[in-house]
């Protein structure tokens, strides 16, 4: 089994900070892309970084200049270290990892942590 455990959700005024992280363990052999998505209440899922196994990063354009993905491969943990934080940024953060075991490849998602920006 393979589980992702996130951590650093929480609520901030808006022009804070908040660093997320999470960490994955199990049984894993490698993995590939971790990212992080979210999803505001009445909105459809969103991706919102997203990190290779390299170091090659996307982000989405709201978040672009404000927040910094980064990963630990020696821990098997990604973070998103969240500045300027703006009430639309409210919503509940998914980590996501594409992940090889024994048995072959899957995505695998953590339980979500809530961010709450107020004004």
């Amino acid at each position: 089994q393979v589980q992702l455990v996130e951590s650093g959700g929480g609520l901030v005024q808006a022009g804070g900070s908040l660093r997320l992280s999470c960490a994955a363990s199990g049984n894993i052999f490698r993995i590939n892309a971790m990212g992080w998505y979210r999803r505001a209440p009445g909105k459809q899922r969103e991706l919102v970084a997203v990190v290779t196994s390299v170091g090659t990063t996307t982000y989405a354009d709201s978040v672009k200049g404000r927040f910094t993905i980064s990963r630990d491969n020696a821990k098997n943990t990604v973070y998103l270290q969240m500045n300027s934080l703006k009430p639309e940024d409210t919503a509940v953060y998914y980590c996501n990892a594409n992940i090889q075991r024994t048995a072959g490849w899957g995505t695998y998602w953590g339980q979500g942590t809530q961010v709450t920006v107020s004004s």
